[in-house]
């Protein structure tokens, strides 16, 4: 087996990969406390007067 050293290009992809994941988590915990906050505010409930109406 022998050690080479990575191409430029991997280290580079490596940067980018690193940076498309961390922003891909701030999104993903952005949209999960945009979530939580809606749920416990109690926004997801249906009016009950729009359930009558048929919409």
């Amino acid at each position: 087996m022998s050690l080479s050293k990575q191409h430029e290009l991997h280290e580079r992809r490596k940067g980018r990969n690193i940076g498309l994941g961390l922003t891909l988590a701030a999104f993903m915990a952005l949209v999960f406390g945009l979530t939580i906050v809606k749920i416990g505010r109690g926004d997801f409930q249906v009016d009950p007067a729009e359930m009558s109406s048929g919409n």
